[in-house]
Order: C-alpha cells, then structure tokens, then sequence
C-alpha cells in the first residue's frame, strides 16, 4: 500500500480524535462513545463506496481505511500497555494502600464471577464448547472506567469510591487478560472442556511470574535513569521502553504475562520514580504518558470500530440472542458483586459504604470498549482457533461492545440525573458558598490595587467599587447566614477548606524545591487524607487523619521486625530517614496555616469557628513536634543534617531566584545566565543528596545518652546495643498485656506509656524501664502497660538482663526504686539476683 495515503488516512484519524472531543462534550456522552461510533461511520461508509456503483473516485480512499494493517498484535504490543502502564502512573498509589483490600478482591472476584457466569450461561444456551464460552466470558469481563469517573469527579462523588473503581479497573483488565490467554491456549489446544485444576495450574506462573518480571524490568529502568540524572529526555526514553520490554520479555522469554508485568512496572516506577527522578522530569514524564494514552486509547477505539462492520458481516438471527445472553449474565454478574459482596466488604469494615445509587450508577457505567474488541480481533485472527468459534466470538464480543457504548453510555448521564446524583448536598451547598465570598473578597483586594496604580477615573472606580461590594455583602450573607447549615457542618467547611489550603501550600513548596521530590508524594497523600476525613468524618474524621500522619504504618513495622529478626537494617533506616523528613516537611507547612485561618476562615465562618481550627492545629503541631523530639532523642545529630540541608535547598531557590530576575531584567545575558544554572544545578545535586542514617551507630549513642547505663564502657555498650531489639509503637497501642509470661525488660527511648496495676496508674517516660519485676519475681505480669504517645522502645531478653543487672549498680538500683515506687516491694525487701543490694 502507498505509504503516502497510509500516512494520509492516519493523519485523519487524529484529526477524528480532535472533533470527537468537543462533540462529546456537547452532546453529553462518553469521548468513547463518540470514538466508536465515528470509527463504525468510517468503516461502513469505506465498504459503502468500496461496493457501490454509483462512484469509483473513493476507491483507493476505502480501500487505504479498510486496509490499513490493524492486526491484534498491533493492539496487544503496541496499544495495550501503553494504556496501562499510563493507568499505573496516574494513580495515587499510597491513597489507595488503604482500599487494598476492597480494590483486589472486587477486581479479582469480579473477573472471575463475569467470567463464569457468561461463559457458563453460553455453554447451556449455545452450541459451542465450554472453552470457547469462558474465553467470551474473559472478554467481556474487561471494563472501561473512564466515563462513570469522569462524571463521578463532575457530581462531587466521594474520592475513596472514584479511587476504589479505578483500581478495581486496572487490576480487572490485568486479570481477565491473564485468563483470556489461559482459555486462549485451551481453545487452541483443542481442549473443548478444561478442568479447574488444569486452569489453576498455569494460573500462578503467568500472574506470578510477570509481576516478578515487571518489577526487576522496573528496578533496573530506575537505576538507569538515576545515573542522568541532568538528561531529561534519556530519561524519558527509558521509561517509553520500560513497558513494551517488560510486556515482551514476560510473554516471549517465561510465558508469564504480559498485562501484569506492564502493571507490576508501572506501579514500580510510580513507587519509586519521585524520589529518584528531578521534580521536573518526573511531572514531565506523566505528561507524556498522560498524551500517549490518549492517543493510544483513541485509535485502538477508532481501530477497532473500523472493523465492527466485517466483524458483524455473517451475522445471523440467532447470534442476537447470544448477544442477550451475554448482556443479562454479565449484568447479573455485576449485581452480584455491587449489590452482594460489595455490602459484605462493608459490614466487615474493609471497604467504605457505598450508598445505592451509586452502586446502580456503577452498574450501569461498566463500560466495554477498547481492550474488549482488541482481545476479540484477537481470537478471530488466530489459525488455530475452529472457524465457527472464531465467527461466534467476534460476534458476541463486538455486539456486548456496542450494546454497553450506544445504550448505557449515551443513557449513563441521565440515569445519574434520575438517580439524584447530579445535585449537590448542602453542605456541597454551601462549599460553593464559601468559595465565591473568599474569591469575592480576594478580587476586590486585588482590584483596588489595580485601580491604584492605574490612576483610574475616580467615578468610575467608585460605582464599580459599589457594585461589586453589593454582590460581596450578598455573597458574605449567603456563606454566613445559611439557615440549613449547622454548626458542625461549618466547622465541616472550615476543615475542608484549611486541608485543601495546605495541600495547596506543599505544592507551592514543591515547585520552589523546599520539599524534596522524595516527600512530594508522602506529604500530598497526607494532606488529601486530611481533605478526604473532613469530608467524611467532620472533625474526628480530621483528628484521626492527622494522627495516621504521624503514626508509625505496617511497613514500618515490617522494617522494624527485619531489623529485629533478621538484622536487616538497609529498609528501616530507609523508613526512618523518610519520616524525619516527612516530620520536618509537615512542620513547615504547618506554621503557614494560621494565617489562612486568621486571614480567609474568620471572615467566613466567624471568631468561634477560627478559634477552633486554631486549637486544632495547635494539637497539630504538638504531636508533631512530639514525634520530632522522639527521633532526635532517638538519633541526636540528624535532624539537625536535614535542616542544614533544608536551608541550602532554600538559599539556592533564593539564588536562582535572583539570576532569573537579573536575566528578565537585561543585566545579564543569556550565556550568563545559562552558565550561573548550570553551577545552580551541580550544587542543587549535592545539596538534594540526603544523609546517611547509620542505625548501628546512632543506637549506640542512644544507649549512651540513658542514665541506666551510664556505668558500661564503650565495648559493653556496643554489645548492649545489638543485644537490644527496638519497637515502635503509636499511642493506644497495647505493649505488655496482664498474666502474660515474662520473658523480656522494656527501656523507654522517647515516647510515653502508662502502666496499668492492682487499679493504679502510673506514666513512666524516657529513660525508664517497665517488666523487670514480673522476671525477678519469676512470675506472670501483673500489670498492662498501653503507649500514650508515639513510642521507641528497647527491648532485652531476660537472660541477657539478668547478666547485665549483676554487674551494673545504676541499673540495681534503679530497679529497685521502681519496685518501691510502684508497690512491687515493701521497704527494705531484697530483690533477687542481688537487685536489692544497690
């Protein structure tokens, strides 16, 4: 074929893909949607003028649309994980650690239930074998998320369920992909009857063995685009290969797959990336993934609409009611996920409550399109698959295509409506209230100084000044004076409003480099969960968002449990570096939120709102500065390495600052200028390289600084401290339980915890010890001890206590001194083991 009309008829199609966004938007449906049917127009129309008699002019026209070389491979190689490895990228990864749960049993339920239940109810309706009928079923059983989250973000819908849909998406099509290549393989094996065990057998090698793929493919591409780090578009480049090598590399050289292998990279690099990539190229590199999806996800839709024509040629009378068959099993799969294991998850607390109507708007937006017609041109192109299951296949994939697309795509919109979705709540309401008076008042700051130095017309000035004023006072009015808004819904409001300010702030930072690329992401995801537990939780949904941000999560007590174990030490100082500057990035954020409160709050909501955020914040701050304090007792030195560093990365913004403003001012030239970055940028490279936190030493130093100990030389010290297990603990945390069996003494290294006993409480804090009773006495506890604030503890065992006790007199008697204190002994008892004799 001419490759000059090929190039033509491909240069259109970008062309179709810039009118089919504005169309939809005026009509009101999907991009998808309008991608399809702008795709079947161009085909039927090519056949049309290719068969007609009327004209032969058209001809090579047609015949360059009709063929262009669009195979299954094309979409599979080319198409498919672009499209995914984007879905990896743009995902906000931390947020949705939290719905892990949630996410992978619907993905993983899900497929498999819409798999069974299409391939199962064809088998009893239809004529072809049970192999063929679950490979439909894996087709099918693909979705395409992007309308109804689209429209879910338009109508203010929970984040947490606009996050929960679109990870159940991606990790849905990763798996319906992996069992359409297994019942493929069936298919052409001419196997018309699989059993489970031989399904299951091959199953944990193509998931297994991709993700392992995927996530060494990743590594590696990290690595390298850590090593240039001043070459942006090397960068780039690699991660443009990262998903098409992973994909090849699984499917070629250890039959694994591919679809999981891209998602295992993608979710790799966007774990990783932000700390090891510039600022700069990291957003850059999102951007270029975000137009390649596009364009990807519009010509496989263009693409393969192209062929639904020839696909649907042979149809006959009785594929339409397969194509029923299909519609109503998959349907009735659906409902049994939203309306039957969606509710379960709930009642058991591991996925948030999901109130009807938006279940059914889920229900009705499952969306098939691209991955479901590139799969069916998939089989329909194979030699090995039997000519009537080819013929069948395509039909009953292409026709649940255009179903889901032409019906429940151009109607999704108006069943939201009619569901109530598209209005908001009142306290949405009054969100928007709040909004238009704080812009108000912003504007009209704004305007006055413009008409200042301007030196306008002082007529003028004054009756737009009057004007505007009466449509600020009405704004003011309407936010402060809403008759059915409460109290607790303001103080909702004000929350909501101070965390999106914050959020706002650290992106400021962000760009200016005073927050590292590393804690970009870890910062951001906390300020969203502020934003997100307002919304939900009011003000204890607030409190208990900020108390997670600065409590210790799973992994690190994952870390900590390698450290302990099995002297792994690499991950936790990795954790422990990241949350002393997560701590100090949150603490820099934290002290330019008073003014927001003083300063666009109290005008809106008034002095008794204000006055509460302030007390919240301030709680804020305490625990944070709490848990800062902690880790410097814990490691004295570092946190002082990271405010150095905090303030070479602030003069350097200054400094680049300066020469920025030097250069649009014309003092210097643009060599000059080109020259002072460079030098800006190999100082900002050193200046971004964190300091090594060494565990082995700093806990030594640790042991050093409590008086218990005061009495060891340096060797017993150091043998003290690899003896010594560390546990981190968060507040309400339960560290020794009642009639537990006494095997190990706890030392106190920052933190607090309360001691429960006999009715009694005591606080015990730095530098005290707790169990060492119930190990002298050689007995069971008989006290419970919970942390009251974030806690490190060191932790020995009871051998190793017993022959630090007999050689050191401090810790006698400071032994000693608590059983006294705590009613343990009565005056002038004598412990055992010599514990009396100090």
């Amino acid at each position: 074929m001419d490759i000059v009309l090929v190039t033509t008829v491909i240069a259109s199609l970008f062309v179709v893909i810039a009118a089919a966004d504005p169309i939809a938007a005026w009509l009101r449906v999907p991009f998808s949607v309008i991608l399809a049917v702008l795709g079947v127009m161009l085909g039927a129309g090519a056949l049309f003028f290719l068969r007609t008699d009327l004209t032969d002019a058209l001809n090579p026209v047609a015949e360059a649309i009709l063929g262009l070389p669009i195979r299954s491979n094309v979409f599979l190689y080319v198409f498919l994980p672009t499209l995914l490895f984007q879905a990896t990228l743009g995902m906000n990864l931390r947020r949705m650690m939290d719905d892990w749960m949630p996410i992978l049993v619907l993905a993983v339920v899900a497929v498999v239930v819409a798999t069974l239940s299409v391939g199962y109810a064809l088998a009893l309706t239809s004529a072809l074998p049970l192999a063929a009928c679950l490979l439909v079923g894996a087709i099918v059983s693909t979705t395409d998320p992007s309308a109804v989250v689209s429209i879910f973000r338009s109508i203010s819908a929970p984040r947490r369920l606009a996050r929960i849909i679109e990870g159940e998406s991606l990790l849905n099509d990763a798996a319906a992909i992996a069992l359409f290549g297994l019942f493929m393989g069936f298919v052409m094996l001419g196997m018309p009857d699989p059993s489970l065990q031989d399904a299951l057998a091959r199953f944990p090698l193509l998931i297994a063995g991709g993700a392992a793929l995927g996530w060494l493919a990743a590594r590696l591409a990290v690595w390298i685009m850590a090593l240039l780090p001043r070459h942006e578009m090397a960068q780039i480049s690699v991660s443009v290969a990262l998903p098409y090598l992973a994909f090849i590399g699984a499917e070629q050289s250890i039959g694994a797959s591919g679809v999981i292998a891209v998602v295992a990279a993608g979710l790799t690099l966007n774990l990783t990336g932000p700390g090891r990539l510039p600022p700069q190229a990291w957003a850059n590199l999102r951007y270029l993934w975000g137009v390649l999806a596009h364009w990807s996800g519009a010509l496989i839709f263009i693409l393969a609409a192209l062929l639904i024509p020839r696909l649907l040629a042979e149809v006959r009378p009785s594929d339409f009611a397969l194509i029923g068959v299909v519609i109503l099993a998959a349907l009735a799969a659906r409902v049994v996920i939203l309306f039957g294991l969606l509710p379960l998850l709930t009642a058991l607390r591991a996925s948030p409550p999901v109130e009807r109507p938006y279940r059914v708007a889920i229900l009705w937006g499952g969306l098939r399109g691209a991955v479901t017609l590139a799969l069916a041109l998939a089989v329909t192109e194979s030699l090995r698959v039997p000519i009537e299951v080819k013929r069948v296949v395509g039909i009953l994939a292409t026709g649940f295509t255009l179903f889901t697309l032409i019906v429940q795509g151009t109607t999704l919109r108006w069943v939201i409506g009619r569901l109530g979705l598209d209005r908001l709540s009142a306290i949405d309401e009054a969100l928007s209230r709040q909004v238009v008076a704080v812009a108000l008042q912003t504007v009209r700051e704004d305007v006055a100084r413009t008409t200042e130095n301007y030196d306008l017309t002082h007529d003028i000035v004054r009756s737009e000044a009057k004007r505007f004023a009466e449509r600020l006072d009405r704004a003011v009015t309407a936010a402060e004076d809403s008759a059915d808004i409460l109290d607790r819904d303001r103080i909702t409001l004000g929350l909501i409003a101070l965390a999106g300010h914050e959020r706002d702030t650290i992106l400021a930072r962000v760009r200016e480099r005073t927050i590292s690329a590393r804690m970009a992401d870890p910062v951001l995801t906390a300020a969203d969960r502020l934003i997100e537990g307002a919304r939900t939780g009011g003000r204890s949904g607030y409190q208990k968002s900020a108390r997670q941000s600065v409590a210790y999560g799973r992994t690190f007590r994952v870390a900590v449990a390698l450290n302990n174990r099995l002297r792994l030490s690499r991950p936790l100082a990795r954790l422990t570096a990241d949350r002393f500057e997560l701590l100090l990035s949150q603490r820099l954020i934290l002290r330019d939120l008073g003014a927001f409160i003083d300063g666009r709050i109290r005008r809106i909501h008034g002095r008794r709102v204000a006055d509460l955020l302030h007390e919240l914040l301030a709680r804020r701050v305490e625990a944070l500065e709490t848990a800062l304090d902690g880790l410097r007792l814990q490691y004295p030195g570092y946190a002082e390495e990271l405010e150095r560093r905090f303030i070479r990365r602030t003069a350097l913004r200054l400094e680049e600052r300066e020469y920025t403003a030097m250069r649009e001012d014309g003092l210097i030239g643009a060599e000059v200028h080109a020259a002072l970055m460079q030098d800006i940028a190999q100082r900002r490279a050193a200046a971004e390289e964190r300091p090594r936190l060494d565990l082995a030493l700093q806990r030594v130093e640790l042991v050093r600084q409590l008086a218990l100990f005061k009495g060891l030389d340096d060797a017993d010290l150091q043998r003290l401290a690899r003896a010594l297990r560390t546990r981190y603990v968060a507040a309400g945390d339960v560290v020794m339980r009642k009639n537990s069996p006494a095997r190990s003494v706890f030392f106190i290294a920052s933190g607090a915890v309360e001691l429960e006993r006999a009715g009694q409480t005591w606080r015990l804090g730095r530098g005290e010890m707790f169990g060492q009773l119930a190990i002298l006495m050689k007995r069971a506890r008989r006290a419970e001890v919970r942390a009251i604030a974030p806690s490190m503890l060191l932790e020995l065992d009871e051998a190793r206590f017993r022959r630090l006790l007999k050689g050191s007199p401090e810790l006698q008697a400071a032994v000693r001194e608590s059983a006294l204190d705590r009613g343990g002994i009565e005056p002038g008892a004598v412990l055992p083991d010599g514990a009396g004799a100090a």
